[in-house]
């Protein structure tokens, strides 16, 4: 399996990545397979297969893991390129949302958009780090948290401000030469219950 996540950042890509029978092969090739494979499996031809296989690789969903000598023939298997698919907020460039252009900043509205733009610059960030052998180097705090009242979601979100604010002025020097510049965010919102059953 290649990357974790893969964010598929061109609107062509991500019609490629929404066909109803491109997740479902996707979701088979967890396990690499051939499209002869493939196809007896799904009770499929396998020159269909074949034709959406071709289509998942040109947009980058699925990667070659190897080539077998059958006969007079090589098979080609294939492997997902990522664990899961996330289409990013770029495919529908500048619809996709400005944090700049959004008033309220407690808003939710605030935070998708400061969610997308994460997304939109973590994925280019990380494409860039991939393609110079790099590590993006990123840090990320989640957790839960349940308040007794909306007057003590009020006072967390004070001192949170606070806690930041001093931690900002202590590290944040914008002199040091070769230093590097972060964007940090954070937000809360409120949890969404698992089904029961659910781990």
């Amino acid at each position: 399996m290649g990357a974790a996540v893969s964010v598929v950042d061109r609107a062509e890509d991500a019609a490629v990545l929404l066909k109803a029978e491109h997740r479902t092969l996707l979701e088979l090739l967890a396990r690499p397979n051939s499209a002869a494979g493939l196809a007896r499996e799904l009770g499929w031809s396998r020159q269909i297969v074949s034709y959406h296989l071709r289509e998942m690789e040109r947009a980058g969903l699925i990667a070659l893991e190897e080539e077998r000598k059958r006969g007079n023939c090589v098979e080609r298997v294939m492997r997902r390129a990522a664990e899961a698919y996330l289409i990013g907020p770029q495919t529908i460039g500048s619809l996709s949302g400005d944090p700049d252009h959004v008033e309220d900043k407690l808003s939710a509205n605030y935070l998708m958009a400061v969610a997308s733009q994460a997304i939109k610059d973590v994925s280019r960030l990380s494409r860039a780090a991939q393609e110079a052998g790099k590590t993006l180097a990123t840090l990320t705090v989640e957790t839960e948290v349940r308040f007794r009242s909306a007057e003590e979601l009020g006072c967390f979100t004070a001192e949170l401000t606070s806690a930041i604010a001093g931690l900002v002025k202590k590290y944040n020097d914008t002199d040091r030469v070769g230093g590097r510049d972060f964007r940090l965010i954070a937000g809360a919102y409120p949890l969404i219950p698992k089904p029961e059953g659910e781990p």
